[in-house]
This record gives C-alpha cells, structure tokens and sequence, in this order.
C-alpha cells in the first residue's frame, strides 16, 4: 500500500476525531470513557503537529510525527474488539468500521516503514 498524502491523513484523523467524540459521549461507562478520551488524545497531538506544516507540503507522503501514534494500534484494536459495547448508536458504529480500517490503514502502514 502507497503511503496517503499529509492531506488525505490529516482528512481521515479529523473525521476520526469527530467519531471518536460522539462515541465519547455515547459511552455508558467510565472506563470506555476513559478508553476513548486517551486514544483522542493521541490523534490531538499528531493533528496538532501536522496542521503546524505549511499546506504546500500537504502533497508530501505523510509520515507519523509523535510517538503516541506509533504506539496507538493495540488501543485501536481493543476499541474495535469492544465497539459493540462501548458505541451506542447504530450510525456512530457503522461509521466507526469505515473509518477505523482506513486509520489503521495508515498508520499501520508507516510502521512498516519504521
């Protein structure tokens, strides 16, 4: 798999975020709360680090900037074992699936590249 440009990540972390927030609010339980406030917190700081690059580079392939990526596919992996349980609503879930199997896309791919 080619690597996405900064652009086309940067697209698919803000929607992710998005989700990661209504499912935030959609958990029943503290700890699922607390599963997912972590996981937004890592894609926070590369998004933080990837809008501080100038938008002509956006066309560049994008390699992960922080080291909370790098370490973040378990907690991925945990919360798509858990999705039934810890997402609500039917529309947050199905986007969920589209959305996470594209992240993890991405950010398994550049840790192949590492």
């Amino acid at each position: 798999m080619s690597p996405t440009s900064v652009a086309d990540t940067l697209r698919e972390y803000l929607s992710f975020l998005e989700l990661l927030d209504d499912a935030y609010w959609e958990a029943g339980h503290i700890t699922h709360k607390d599963m997912i406030y972590d996981i937004i917190s890592i894609f926070n700081q590369e998004v933080a680090e990837l809008n501080k690059l100038s938008v002509q580079d956006h066309h560049y392939p994008y390699e992960v900037i922080t080291e909370g990526i790098r370490r973040v596919v378990p907690k991925l992996e945990r919360l798509d074992e858990l999705r039934h349980e810890v997402i609500q609503r039917t529309q947050t879930l199905t986007d969920f699936r589209d959305i996470l199997s594209s992240v993890l896309g991405i950010v398994e791919t550049q840790l192949e590249v590492i």
